[in-house]
């Protein structure tokens, strides 16, 4: 196959997907849609879902409040301390779900800044049991809106420009993969987000229209 760009069509938008091949390897980007950031949730929802999650008030980040954000999909993000409290959580999926419904917000997206690795970022798990997916081990979709969530609370450094960083996810349930994500910034806002990886043909077809 060659280079080229896709358009693919999503439940919310219509998105370009850029496929790359490089020698052997092939390497996919998707610009995701537009960046939304809600509000800190209020302190009774964020207790719903600390306790949903296992978690207590000294394992959070204070850096990072408890929010909504999205980039076609809604997520709920939340920052933690400490990676080896990141791979013990044991959720309360019913809980999550049944939030869910208040919330207008699928999933939730745990993550934290605690990385001993020099090329990533963040470790992250994401969990999803309202649509059916308890824990997802490396999804796109959620690592963009981190992207941009960083930027907007100024976590990261970055040259006022571009944001880029990869972020790891899937440990906690043996499927690790990492996710590179940029962010286009203007005016210290973030304006736009891509998220990539190298991607595996599992077959290969023909369609005739």
């Amino acid at each position: 196959m060659e280079s080229c760009t896709v358009l693919h069509k999503t439940g919310v938008w219509i998105l370009p997907v850029q496929i790359e091949k490089q020698g052997k390897d092939i390497r996919v980007t998707m610009t995701q849609g537009p960046i939304s950031i809600a509000p800190p949730l209020e302190k009774d929802v964020c207790q719903r879902i600390m306790t949903a999650l296992g978690l207590d008030q000294q394992a959070l980040d204070p850096a990072c409040p408890i929010q909504i954000v999205s980039t076609g999909h809604s997520k709920v993000i939340i920052g933690i301390r400490h990676r080896k409290a990141l791979n013990a959580l044991q959720p309360d999926f019913n809980r999550l779900a049944a939030l869910s419904k208040d919330i207008q917000s699928n999933g939730y997206f745990v993550f934290t800044l605690d990385s001993d690795q020099p090329d990533i970022l963040t470790h992250a798990r994401m969990f999803a049991p309202a649509i059916g997916i308890n824990e997802d081990p490396v999804t796109g979709n959620w690592n963009g809106p981190l992207g941009a969530y960083l930027v907007h609370h100024r976590l990261a450094d970055h040259d006022r420009r571009l944001f880029c960083f990869k972020g790891m996810q899937g440990e906690a349930i043996g499927r690790p993969g990492i996710i590179s994500v940029e962010v286009d910034i203007e005016n210290s806002r973030p304006v736009r987000t891509r998220v990539g990886g190298q991607a595996v043909m599992v077959f290969k077809t023909v369609i005739k229209i």
